[in-house]
């Protein structure tokens, strides 16, 4: 399905995706130009939603994080949404309608992640001890990660500052909270490790988790909270079990740094954006790769992937529909992809972007730029089959290994297991 807009540029085209329409463009959030931002320290390393979706945050460069209701910036956007969802899941705090805060972090923000005490999931926490900090059931934090090494645990609601956590010695590059409202926190760092932060705890650190070689990028939890995947310099992807926070298993497949992850919604399939022009769709409990979405045609060579190519992937994200993958590349475009075809279904321009996420009703592409600016546009979508909800409600719940011990037909287990998409 193409969404409106123009015919997409010739000269970008491949042979696979000549009469594609560009993405349509909703708005844009930029910031101020003064003197010293056309230094470095301006770009926008990461944008994020709230999990409740009534916040949008980014980290628009020189210290600062915006926290902006999202309501307030889709009333905002010079071009509307053509569908306006009822189920945008925005959340009003007891104290009133959500405030707009602009964060002075005290240095350099690479990585920030929404918490919530409010499980998108049925938690996996039994015991949870009370301390300092009195979480409530509609808490909502913002951890930041800063070029220091440090972590500032902000609450959003009022902007203040709550805990200031101190183990890393170089940059936080990444945070991801445990979906399961436990407020588990991991840190993902230049200093080769990934820590994990119990906030509940007042912010106690559990563990720290070592096996990569060279800087920590980027992790993420699975749907249930069960894994935790990394990604940092180096070639392989690291899977985590978080129950004995013990490393399960290395993937391999990609060409270059991988930088960026994330699981299906439903937590069967795992995206990884490499430099090495690809983004490479698994199934992570059989190690094995499902699907390439190349970003270079024709396909580089191992050797020019390996190296700068000038097609890097920053970033890559799934759409909450569990159908649809976004990514971010060095050629200046940003593209939208089916998990049911090799090319993309949408493109659009895109300079200088670095990081992006989807709303968490997944109508809105967000995108983060070096010039600290972020970009917006509506995502293509299309009514799910049955087929596929009832293959997402399957896969919550059970592994590959699993879904091949039942006793069905082939098609039918091939198609549960994502083998036919």
């Amino acid at each position: 399905m193409n969404i409106c807009g123009g015919q997409y540029l010739s000269k970008f085209s491949s042979p696979h995706c000549h009469n594609l329409s560009k993405a349509k463009f909703i708005g844009e959030l930029l910031v101020p130009v003064a003197p010293f931002d056309q230094k470095s320290g301006r770009e926008a390393w990461t944008v994020a939603f709230a999990p409740n979706g009534s916040y949008f945050a980014w980290s628009q460069g020189h210290r600062i994080v915006r926290l902006i209701p999202w309501t307030k910036c889709l009333k905002n956007f010079p071009r509307r949404l053509s569908r306006q969802n009822s189920d945008g899941g925005q959340v009003i705090p007891v104290s009133g309608e959500p405030c707009e805060h602009t964060i002075d972090c005290g240095d350099i923000v690479w990585g920030l992640a929404f918490g919530s005490s409010v499980p998108e999931k049925q938690s996996r926490c039994v015991n949870i001890e009370w301390h300092r900090f009195k979480f409530g059931q509609d808490q909502l934090l913002l951890a930041t990660g800063l070029n220091n090494g440090r972590i500032k645990i902000w609450d959003v609601y009022t902007g203040k500052l709550l805990l200031n956590l101190m183990d890393h010695t170089d940059v936080v590059r990444d945070l991801t909270f445990a979906p399961d409202g436990s407020l588990m926190l991991v840190s993902a760092s230049r200093d080769k490790t990934l820590r994990v932060w119990d906030l509940k705890d007042d912010g106690n650190m559990v563990k720290v988790l070592r096996g990569h070689q060279n800087w920590v990028y980027c992790s993420a939890f699975s749907p249930d909270s069960s894994i935790l995947c990394s990604v940092g310099a180096g070639k392989a992807v690291f899977l985590w079990n978080m129950d004995k926070y013990s490393l399960i298993q290395k993937l391999e497949g990609h060409h270059n740094d991988v930088v960026s992850c994330e699981f299906s919604p439903d937590g069967a399939l795992l995206a990884t954006a490499s430099y090495d022009t690809r983004v490479l769709v698994w199934d992570h409990h059989k190690a094995t790769i499902l699907l390439e979405l190349g970003h270079l045609f024709p396909p580089p060579s191992p050797i020019f992937a390996g190296g700068a190519n000038d097609r890097w992937v920053r970033g890559v994200t799934f759409c909450p529909d569990g159908r649809h993958i976004a990514s971010i590349t060095d050629d200046r475009l940003v593209r939208f992809w089916s998990i049911e075809e090799k090319a993309p279904q949408a493109i659009a321009p895109l300079p200088n972007g670095l990081c992006c996420a989807f709303s968490t009703d997944g109508s809105v592409l967000s995108a983060g730029t070096r010039d600290g600016s972020v970009h917006f546009w509506e995502c293509p979508r299309s009514i799910a089959s049955l087929q596929h909800m009832c293959r997402m409600a399957l896969r919550r719940v059970m592994t590959t290994q699993q879904v091949e011990a039942l006793a069905i037909p082939t098609p039918l287990r091939d198609y549960l297991t994502y083998k036919v998409i």
